[in-house]
């Protein structure tokens, strides 16, 4: 196997792993398991949920008031699991990239970027436990658990189509199209923020109707504290803390939001659909369409069936699953010889 071959199994690799981390991350944040082990890295003082609960004083003296549940404790730890297996590939790509650097297979700074972006990435989930699951917190470790997500794609698409039939950079329906496309995806990340700002204040039940809220097309809403950024409480933010106006005014956005990234999203692909001669650009724009569909049966179909644990998981992955459709697009609208990392 060639170097350039086996660092594109490696990126490839880390990405399906990185997609696996996101989706279970979300898994234990909606079952409510984000304070299953309320120390960090271990699990009541141990390697393994098994280990604590085989200890007679964990399980008669709960930890930071919390009495261990072996079953949220390995939905916590599972995630751990793999998001330590995830940095690990991490570093061993960026390692074997700076030892084969005069054959420019992937630029060092992008790696060094990437290795950043994961090792902060650990940071933030130990700050998530510690800080007992503040939103901002959370939030911000759901956006870096995307953006660690949205690096390997880039990279992987980048080893996987280059050596491609260039195209002109500087025709105009391609330069229209590429900007539509960033501003889609500029769209589609701050509707992520704001559904990850929704999911961690518990919001996302303040509106169990649709397409009214509450029986109403404008209930009370109160903006001004929804977006409170960092609320100084020591407390456990497990079930949100804000007053019902405030979830009400969160949800609100992430839906005002999900009409304007729809909205984006859908011009950047129709406008790639015309482009005939742009490898892969058509491909790319059906994968945005159809993910699209996707994401917005699924957004519709939770609120519709009471908010089930599978779909408020799935809205995630499908969240995931259009960044990487609208990134391809992106990727498919430079010239593929180009290195774009």
């Amino acid at each position: 196997m060639s170097h350039t071959a086996l660092v594109r199994t490696l990126a490839i690799a880390a990405f399906a792993l990185c997609l696996v981390v996101v989706v279970l991350g979300a898994y234990v944040r909606l079952s409510n398991a984000g304070l299953g082990c309320p120390d960090w890295p271990g699990c009541y003082g141990h390697l393994t949920p098994s280990g604590a609960a085989s200890d007679a004083a964990t399980v008669t003296t709960p930890m930071a008031g919390r009495a261990l549940d072996v079953g949220k404790a390995w939905r916590e730890m599972l995630h751990r699991y793999a998001a330590g297996t995830l940095a690990t590939l991490i570093i061993v790509l960026a390692a074997i990239t700076a030892i084969w650097r005069r054959e420019r297979i992937v630029a060092l700074g992008y790696t060094a970027a990437l290795t950043a972006v994961v090792l902060l990435q650990a940071i933030l989930g130990a700050l998530t436990v510690t800080r007992q699951l503040k939103p901002l917190i959370v939030t911000a470790h759901l956006l870096f658990g995307f953006t660690t997500l949205s690096l390997l794609w880039w990279l992987a698409l980048t080893l996987w189509w280059r050596g491609g039939a260039g195209i002109d950079a500087t025709a105009a329906p391609l330069r229209v199209t590429r900007t539509t496309a960033v501003l889609g995806l500029c769209a589609l990340a701050l509707q992520i923020a704001l559904g990850g700002w929704t999911s961690s204040n518990y919001a996302a039940i303040a509106c169990p109707d649709l397409p009214t809220c509450q029986g109403s097309w404008w209930p009370k809403a109160d903006f001004q504290s929804a977006y409170v950024l960092w609320r100084d409480l020591d407390v456990d933010y497990t079930g949100g803390i804000l007053d019902n106006p405030a979830r009400v005014a969160i949800h609100l956005t992430h839906r005002l939001g999900a009409l304007g990234a729809t909205l984006c999203l859908l011009l950047a692909a129709l406008s790639a659909l015309r482009l005939r001669h742009v490898p892969h650009a058509r491909s790319c724009a059906l994968a945005v369409l159809l993910a699209l569909a996707l994401q917005l049966s699924i957004g519709i179909s939770m609120v519709w069936r009471g908010f089930p644990l599978w779909l408020a998981t799935a809205h995630n992955a499908g969240a995931a699953l259009l960044l990487l459709a609208t990134l391809g697009l992106c990727r498919a609208l430079q010239p593929i010889d180009a290195d774009s990392t």
